[in-house]
């Protein structure tokens, strides 16, 4: 598990491999990923967008920018924490993520970016 602490907001990141969903002879490779938001500052605050970054092991690199994270703008308090699993395809057997979440502290809206620790998407038959 990767974390990282931004602004008193701690963000957890677990990735596994999904073989049931992954075809490794058509150069799919299916993975998932864990993230807990954990609000440790004094402020309420709200996600508003996520800012991925996903790098294949060939070199390609793609940006997947939006509002929320699975539909959702989760509003989260002080000492209150947030979990959710989304999932992302490969055409190599190797890649990593990282990225941002804007956060908006509630209620003066001033928003700031939170950093989302990088992780690596490795399939169990890739590790020794």
């Amino acid at each position: 598990m990767q974390t990282l602490i931004t602004e008193g907001i701690k963000i957890s990141v677990e990735p596994f491999y999904l073989p049931n969903e992954s075809l490794p002879a058509k150069q799919k490779y299916v993975h998932a990923y864990r993230v807990t938001i954990e609000n440790q500052s004094r402020h309420t605050v709200q996600l508003m967008r996520r800012n991925w970054h996903i790098v294949e092991s060939s070199g390609l690199k793609r940006e997947v920018e939006g509002e929320g994270v699975i539909g959702e703008q989760p509003v989260l308090a002080p000492g209150k924490s947030y979990q959710y699993t989304s999932w992302c395809p490969l055409m190599t057997d190797l890649g990593k993520m990282y990225g941002t979440y804007t956060m908006q502290r509630l209620p003066d809206g001033e928003t700031f970016k939170v950093r989302v620790p990088e992780f690596q998407l490795v399939p169990p038959f890739k590790m020794n």
